[in-house]
C-alpha cells in the first residue's frame, strides 16, 4: 500500500522541568518530546473524532506529537497497519478482526458507536421504500470495509437477497454521491456525511441505517510492536482521548466547527445544520465496555464462516482493556 502523504506534522511540545509523566499508577518513564505517533484515520465521519483529537491540542498537552495518514475508509488504515506503515488507527469490529488475523493488531479502546451513520441511500427518483426492491439494481459498495461486509453478510440476507441478486459496484465512499447523481448506480452503502449530502441535495433518499442490525463499535487499534515497546505512550494517548470525550459531551459546537472545517476545505457543500445532523449520529464514548466479547465473537464467527479469517481470535490477546483502565485511573 502506498503511504499516504501526511497532512500536517504537529509541532513538538517542550515540557520544561518534566522529567517524568505521571500516569496515575505512580511515576513512569517520561515520553520523549521528539516521539511522533503515526496516526491513521478515515475521512468519513467515523474518522472525524480522531481528526478532532489531532486538531484539539490534547496530544500536545500530554507531550505527544502526531503525523497524519488520511484514507477514505478504515479498512485501508487497517491494511496500512498490517504493513506497519501506521501505528494507530480506527475501524469497526469486522475490519479489526481481519487486521488482528493478518497482522496481530491490538484494540486499545472502543472510541465510538457508528451504526446510525452507516446507511443505504437510494436514488430519489427510484422511490425505493424496501430493501427487497434493490434486487437487480446497481449498488455502490466499498468492498472489504466493515460497512460493506455487514451489508453483504447480514443486511441483504435478512431481506432475502444474496450475492448475485444485485450488482455490487466497487467504489470508494467519497465517490458514491457523484455516481448516484450521475445515475451510474442506483443505491450506495455509505457513511456520513455522504448520506446527508445526498439527501440534502435532492439526489438520494434514506432507506435503512445499520443501528437496528449492528451498533458498529469502532475501535482504536495499535500494532503489537507499538503497545509492547511504548506502553507509557499508549496510556498518555488514551488520556488525550478522555479529554476529547469531554469536548464531545460538553462543547459540541466547538467539535462541530472544527470537523465541519475539514469538509469545507475539501470542497464539500453542505450547511452546518446538515453537518450537525450527520455528526449527531456518531456516539463518542472512549472506553472499554465489559460486554464486547459476545459481540466480537459473533462477528468473528461470521467472518470465519465466510472464510475471511482462519480462526476466531484469542480475545485476551486481541482486546487490551488494561491500557484504558490505567489512563482512567490517572485522569
Amino acid at each position: 500500500m502506498i503511504k499516504q502523504p501526511s497532512l500536517t506534522r504537529r509541532r513538538y511540545l517542550a515540557v520544561s522541568g518534566a522529567g517524568i509523566l505521571a500516569l496515575g499508577l505512580g511515576s513512569t518513564r517520561g515520553i520523549a518530546a521528539s516521539e511522533t505517533i503515526k496516526q491513521g484515520y478515515q475521512t468519513n465521519i467515523w474518522g472525524m473524532p480522531t481528526y478532532y483529537l489531532i486538531k484539539s491540542g490534547y496530544l500536545e498537552k500530554h507531550n505527544l506529537a502526531v503525523e497524519e495518514f488520511a484514507v477514505p475508509s478504515g479498512n485501508l488504515t487497517m491494511q496500512q497497519m498490517v504493513a506497519r506503515q501506521v501505528d494507530l488507527g480506527t475501524y469497526a469490529g469486522q475490519s479489526f478482526i481481519i487486521g488482528h488475523a493478518k497482522g496481530g493488531l491490538v484494540a486499545i479502546a472502543l472510541i465510538e458507536h457508528v451504526g446510525k451513520t452507516a446507511r443505504v441511500t437510494t436514488r430519489k427518483d427510484l422511490n425505493i421504500t424496501k430493501v427487497e426492491e434493490l434486487r437487480g439494481l446497481k449498488i455502490a459498495n466499498q468492498t472489504g470495509s466493515s460497512v460493506g461486509n455487514v451489508f453483504v453478510d447480514t443486511i441483504m440476507p435478512q431481506h432475502g437477497l444474496k450475492k448475485g441478486d444485485y450488482q455490487e459496484v466497487r467504489m470508494d465512499v467519497n465517490n458514491m454521491v457523484a455516481a448516484l447523481a450521475a445515475k451510474t448506480v442506483d443505491a450506495m452503502v455509505n457513511v456520513e456525511p455522504y448520506n446527508v449530502i445526498a439527501v440534502a441535495d435532492g439526489i438520494g433518499s434514506d432507506l435503512i441505517d445499520f443501528s437496528g442490525v449492528d451498533p458498529m463499535p469502532v475501535f482504536m487499534a495499535a500494532t503489537p510492536e507499538f503497545v509492547q515497546q511504548k506502553p507509557d505512550t499508549v496510556i498518555a494517548y488514551l488520556k488525550a482521548w478522555l479529554d476529547v470525550a469531554q469536548d464531545f459531551k460538553n462543547n459540541p459546537k466547538k467539535v462541530a466547527d472544527i470537523i465541519y472545517g475539514f469538509y469545507a476545505d475539501k470542497g464539500y457543500k453542505m450547511s452546518l445544520d446538515n453537518f450537525a445532523t450527520a455528526l449527531s449520529r456518531v456516539e463518542v464514548h472512549p472506553g472499554f465496555p465489559g460486554d464486547l466479547k459476545p459481540y466480537m465473537q459473533e462477528q468473528a464467527e461470521i467472518l470465519l464462516k465466510d472464510k475471511k479469517i482462519d480462526a476466531v481470535p484469542d480475545w485476551t490477546k486481541a482486546l487490551r482493556p488494561d491500557f484504558m483502565a490505567k489512563a482512567k485511573m490517572g485522569a
